[in-house]
């Protein structure tokens, strides 16, 4: 089965843009979004979104969650405190760690030679380790999965 998976940290609200999250923890975003861009009634997008993303990999999910918390952890106090003062004005699901993965069949594409050279299969499950619950303590986050697929 093969396994096309994405992770990334995003801070959500509909009051406070991405660029001003930006300033406020001190780390620009790899990816924003801006609140009504491409609709003002009803607004769409819903809310401003500022987001740290880990590139598509073969690297397990664990390992991809792990590449995300070192890089935020300097920053996971001051992502909380955000994340804390976002929820008292804007209830909701403000910090979310974001676990993206597509199953799909490995006969539907490529070549022979192309799925033999490929690494081998890894397991499909995966484990949060106590620093990485920490990390979501600490920044306040939801831990948010999709998982999408013929085969499930």
């Amino acid at each position: 089965m093969e396994v096309d998976q994405y992770v990334y940290f995003a801070l959500k609200s509909e009051r406070m843009s991405a660029e001003e999250m930006a300033t406020r923890l001190g780390l620009e975003a790899d990816e924003v979004t801006i609140r009504a861009s491409k609709r003002l009634e009803p607004p769409r997008p819903a809310v401003h979104i500022w987001r740290i993303n880990v590139p598509r990999s073969s690297l397990p999910v664990d390992d991809m969650i792990t590449v995300l918390v070192d890089r935020l952890e300097p920053y996971a106090s001051a992502i909380g405190a955000l994340a804390d003062e976002l929820d008292r004005h804007e209830p909701g699901h403000t910090a979310v760690l974001q676990v993206v993965r597509f199953f799909g069949d490995d006969d539907e594409e490529g070549s022979e030679e192309e799925r033999t050279t490929e690494a081998p299969p890894r397991p499909l499950g995966w484990h949060l380790d106590r620093r990485v619950l920490d990390f979501l303590q600490t920044t306040r986050a939801e831990l948010d999965v999709d998982e999408y697929g013929d085969t499930l």
